[in-house]
């Protein structure tokens, strides 16, 4: 694939890998601060499927950090219910 700036990296919050990697050397950001600016990782699933792109992103922006000094979490805002929870009637 040629054009890597049009990847969508955060398909929750439909941000691409271009605004991701623009944003971060413009800013300098911290992983909070791109998380903050560009609502990576703020979509429904609490930044499961794009939290390792984001930590790759800043590990190349800020020198001398490692995956486990970056201070973001997964925080999904639901929590798991069964299927039996669900699937009960409530008269």
């Amino acid at each position: 694939m040629a054009n890597n700036e049009s990847i969508v990296i955060c398909r929750c919050e439909e941000v691409t890998y271009g605004q991701l990697q623009t944003t971060a050397d413009e800013h300098k950001c911290t992983a909070r601060e791109l998380k903050l600016r560009t609502r990576a990782g703020m979509g429904f699933c609490g930044g499961r499927t794009c939290r390792p792109t984001l930590d790759r992103i800043i590990e190349n922006v800020i020198p001398n950090i490692s995956a486990g000094d970056i201070p973001l979490k997964y925080q999904p805002p639901i929590r798991p219910v069964t299927f039996g929870t669900v699937g009960e009637m409530n008269d």
